[in-house]
């Protein structure tokens, strides 16, 4: 196959080209897209979904996509589980390493590959929910100029052990990237795959628009964790949609360290009864950045459950907004629902935004939510400091311990041990700064 990009093209000047051996009803879904994408608004300051955002960092005309390079030294510095199962590597979003330890009966692909060899199976899944928390323009601008991704397709009562590790590199100045993850879990069975986002250095300027499609079929298990530790000149939009079958569980678990502006927009959808959602978050930014977080629990059937947790560690200047919407369908009666958002105020100047809502529309439902900002008290830091303890390392060790616990839902080791590396960097960063 060719390589998926062979030239710099700017970002916004003309239609992207679809690849000639993709099928025909991609091409089609990718003509459509960039249309749909000139024809919706920008976001306005006025929007709902927009209320409290950086509108000016949606001013993306510099960004162009770029050919990989260094590719060498990116794989030798794409560590991290000591076992994955597979282990994928993009440049620029084109693959330069793949190595699998998988069953025959698991499909694990770029998806360039899958987009040829398994076209009907990956059109069944991809990106069939709404986007509606506020990036429909972005999101139809990723489908239309995507190139490639991942696809995992797990069949009925396969689980797999270990974790499949993927990692999405930036390379090179005001370059964007297209990931695109697809994830589709059959009966009864399990995987977990955990993104890794990365820039080659930490000086010059990149963009991310990325999308997630997670399909938990009935009784599966679908694991899914985001480490975004993109340099600090980088803007990121995330888009997460999550689908749960009857019986199904899934986890959504994001870690933002890097970028400069992130808005993440989280949508899980519990179509069938018994089926659970966890949606995670551990964010830490300092300096000026900027963390804007959008959630929605979808109630659609009645007996499931969801349960979000956010946990929100502040420094100097940085800006966090997180607005969250549990939604009970009619019908979708014994619903059982939690939303929580913690932020930590680690500054006199630092700025957090929490707007949880409910909207119900059954009966006989558990719902709650809430918000709580908070610095840490004198008398933590006086414990502490009684045993030994300088001030500055003992802010440290509980704002460290504030986002333990969110980690620990992810109820692996190897994976929790990985998430908690990223994090210990980052307050590593602050403390010698």
């Amino acid at each position: 196959m060719p390589a998926v990009l062979e030239q710099t093209s700017s970002l916004l000047e003309s239609a992207p080209e679809t690849p000639a051996y993709f099928p025909a009803w991609f091409a089609a879904r990718q003509q459509a897209a960039w249309q749909r994408f000139l024809a919706t608004p920008a976001p306005k300051r006025g929007d709902e979904t927009w209320r409290f955002s950086s509108i000016k960092q949606l001013d993306f005309t510099a960004f162009q996509k770029t050919a990989a390079s260094g590719v060498n030294d990116l794989i030798a510095r794409s560590t991290g589980l000591e076992a994955p199962a597979a282990k994928l590597i993009f440049i620029n979003d084109e693959l330069v390493h793949i190595e699998s330890n998988l069953p025959e009966n698991v499909i694990c692909l770029p998806l360039a590959e899958a987009l040829v060899s398994h076209s009907d199976l990956v059109q069944a899944h991809f990106m069939k929910q709404e986007t509606r928390l506020g990036s429909a323009k972005f999101s139809a601008l990723h489908e239309a100029s995507l190139t490639n991704g991942l696809f995992v397709h797990i069949s009925d009562k396969v689980e797999i052990e270990g974790a499949i590790e993927v990692h999405h590199w930036i390379v090179g100045g005001n370059t964007v990237i297209f990931p695109h993850t697809l994830i589709v879990t059959g009966k009864s069975s399990k995987v977990r795959v955990v993104d890794i986002f990365r820039s080659a250095d930490d000086s010059q300027p990149g963009l991310a628009i990325a999308f997630n499609d997670l399909c938990a079929g009935q009784n599966s298990q679908l694991d899914y964790v985001a480490i975004q530790a993109f340099n600090e000149q980088t803007r990121v939009i995330q888009i997460n949609e999550t689908a749960a079958a009857r019986d199904a569980s899934t986890t959504g678990f994001i870690l933002n360290t890097g970028a400069s502006w992130a808005r993440n927009e989280s949508l899980s959808r519990l179509e069938g009864s018994g089926s659970r959602s966890d949606m995670l978050s551990v964010s830490i930014p300092a300096h000026n950045q900027e963390y804007d977080q959008r959630t929605f629990q979808h109630h659609v059937s009645e007996g499931a459950y969801s349960d979000l947790l956010y946990k929100n560690s502040l420094y100097d200047d940085a800006r966090t907004i997180f607005s969250g919407l549990i939604f009970v369908d009619e019908g979708a009666h014994h619903t059982d629902a939690y939303q929580t958002c913690r932020n930590l105020l680690m500054s006199d100047t630092c700025e957090a935004n929490s707007m949880p809502g409910l909207e119900i529309n059954a009966d006989q439902v558990k719902c709650s939510h809430g918000s709580t900002s908070s610095q840490i008290s004198d008398e933590e830091i006086f414990y502490l400091c009684a045993r030994g303890i300088t001030p500055d390392s003992a802010r440290q060790l509980i704002a460290r311990g504030f986002s333990v616990d969110v980690v620990e839902r992810l109820k692996n080791a190897e994976v929790e041990a990985l998430v908690l590396k990223f994090i210990d960097e980052k307050f590593a960063r602050i403390a010698t700064e």
